[in-house]
C-alpha cells in the first residue's frame, strides 16, 4: 500500500509565506503526477497546482505568481511554497499523486489526510 503524509499547515497573517510538504511511502515503482489540492468550508476541491515526471507544472490562476510546486523524485516528495498569502487561500490543502506498485503494475491515485491553512487579515 501507498501511504501520502502532508504537514507544514499552520495559522499564516495575510502577506506572510507557508511551505507544504508531502511525502509518499510504500510499495511504490514510481510516481507520476503529483499535485495539490485544497477545499474551503461550502467549496469543492479545487486543484492548486501539479507537476509530472517530468517536472512540467501547472498552476490555478489564484496561485500564478504566489505559489511554487517542486518534487524530488528520490524522495518521493512534493513540495508547495506559498508566498503573499491571503484569506481566500484558506482551506485544507490536500497531496495527491498518481503511483504505480512495485509489487502489482498498476496505477492508482491517493490522497493526503490533508492539512490546515488559515491566513487571517
Amino acid at each position: 500500500q501507498v501511504q501520502l503524509v502532508e504537514s507544514g499547515g499552520g495559522l499564516v497573517q495575510a502577506g506572510g509565506s507557508l511551505s507544504l510538504s508531502c511525502a509518499a511511502s510504500g510499495s511504490i515503482f514510481s510516481i507520476n503526477t503529483m499535485g495539490w489540492y485544497r477545499q474551503a468550508p461550502g467549496k469543492q476541491r479545487e486543484l492548486v497546482a501539479s507537476i509530472t515526471s517530468s517536472g512540467r507544472t501547472n498552476y490555478a490562476d489564484s496561485a500564478k505568481g504566489r505559489f511554487t510546486i517542486s518534487r524530488d523524485n528520490a524522495k518521493n516528495a512534493v513540495y508547495l511554497y506559498m508566498n503573499s498569502l491571503k484569506p481566500e487561500d484558506t482551506a485544507v490543502y490536500y497531496c495527491n499523486a498518481d503511483v504505480t506498485g512495485w509489487i502489482v503494475s498498476r496505477t492508482y491515485n491517493y490522497w493526503g489526510q490533508g492539512t490546515q491553512v488559515t491566513v487571517s487579515s
